[in-house]
Order: structure tokens, then sequence, then C-alpha cells
């Protein structure tokens, strides 16, 4: 009976098949949340007079944020240093979330879950008017 296993590989030849489907399951869940995020910046910067297409752009779209937000351009070296870059995209999201009416609750959820906040930002009701 070992001697068998032993040729055959072991018994259980289907859980490389298992763990592909998961694999597979897991990576189109992360291609959806990006989807979603770069529609909701497309939707977000078109409301607020920028170009959309600039959500698929890097290091533009971080520049292009900024100025949704109302923050100097010089800000995107502030983004470069690791911890300082978690306090800028905090302040930078309570200012978008301010811009467009919305209260420091709705700025929150833009951090912790931007794939549902910045769809729901860009598709709905919402009107940019920032800050003179």
């Amino acid at each position: 009976m070992l001697e068998l296993l032993a040729q055959t590989g072991g018994g259980g030849g289907g859980g490389g098949v298992v763990a592909g489907i998961v694999g597979l399951f897991i990576f189109a869940l992360y291609i959806g949340v990006i989807i979603l995020i770069i529609a909701g910046f497309w939707k977000t910067f078109a409301k607020a007079g920028q170009p959309g297409w600039a959500a698929l752009i890097p290091i533009y779209n971080i520049i292009v944020l900024l100025q949704v937000a109302g923050r100097p351009i010089w800000w995107i070296i502030l983004f470069l240093i690791p911890v300082v870059s978690l306090i800028v995209a905090i302040i930078v999201a309570l200012d978008v979330a301010k811009n467009f009416g919305k209260s420091v609750g709705f700025a929150i959820g833009l951090i912790l879950l931007p794939f549902i906040f910045y769809p729901i930002l860009g598709f709905g009701s919402a009107q940019y008017n920032p800050k003179v």
C-alpha cells in the first residue's frame, strides 16, 4: 500500500486544482477592487473639473488628488516619506471629503475603505465645492 502511494504521489491529487481555483478567485477579487478604486477616482476627478484619465497615471493621480483637496503640489514630496505619507494621506482625505461637503466620518471611509467610498463620492450626488 505504501509503495502504491509513493508511486502515485500521495493520494490527494486534487489539492493543486482547488488551490488554483482559490488563487484565481482571490486574483479576480483583487482586480475588481482595483477597478472600483480607479472608477471612483476617475469620477471624483471629473466632478472636480480635473481629467478623469489621471486616475490611471501613478504619480500624476496623486498630484491631481492634491489639487482636488486644495493642497499644494509640492506635498507630493511628503508622500515619499514613509510615516509622513500616512499623515498626509489622512489630511488629503479629510480635505477631499470637506470639498465635497462630506463629514469626517466619510473621510475615514475614504481612508479605510477607498474601494467603497471613492465610487460613492464619484457616482453619488455630492458636488465639488472647494473652500476658497
